[in-house]
């Protein structure tokens, strides 16, 4: 598993940001329907799904940035909730439901990559740069290679030993 060191390397940032710009282009370009406050809220919701993952990044624990990816994950869930009541307009058709539905589809693959990096997180051991010194990063060295060890061992031990064998059930 890769190791990003600054948030503007996170796949998942990359999109949310890009989902940023193509929301404000199609801003850009939608029709003066669209009432200011409507326009204003996608812009803000867009905008905070890349803010939650740097913010959460750049914390100092698991659980912090936990917490903000599941809110980044509200966000681009708020931004598709948008985007489908604005597609249900009777004067949306032709090529703004086009990016419509390019946009929704982009929100929606944030959505799915900050649940997957939640979930990987959930099970992790490690707590977070900032319970990180010389001591937990060794012991947590220390588990991989044991887990490594035992699983070699055991897959040595099925070599050697018939099919059956109460030592394989360890």
């Amino acid at each position: 598993m890769s190791t990003y060191q600054r948030f503007e390397d996170l796949p998942v940032w990359q999109a949310a940001a890009d989902l940023y710009d193509r929301v404000e282009t199609f801003l850009g370009t939608a029709p003066p329907r669209l009432s200011r406050s409507y326009c204003d809220q996608l812009e803000r919701a867009t905008l905070s799904v890349s803010n939650n993952i740097a913010e959460g990044f750049e914390r100092g624990t698991t659980n912090e940035l936990l917490c903000f990816l599941y809110i980044a994950r509200g966000s681009a869930g708020e931004v598709r909730s948008m985007l489908i009541l604005l597609g249900r307009r009777e004067w949306m058709g032709g090529d703004l439901q086009t990016q419509n539905s390019d946009l929704k589809v982009r929100a929606e693959s944030c959505s799915r990559q900050l649940r997957a990096w939640a979930d990987s997180l959930q099970n992790s051991e490690i707590a977070g740069t900032r319970h990180l010194n010389d001591r937990t990063r060794a012991n947590y060295q220390k588990r991989i290679a044991q887990k490594t060890g035992d699983a070699n061992f055991k897959a040595l031990l099925a070599q050697h030993l018939p099919p059956g064998h109460p030592a394989l059930k360890i």
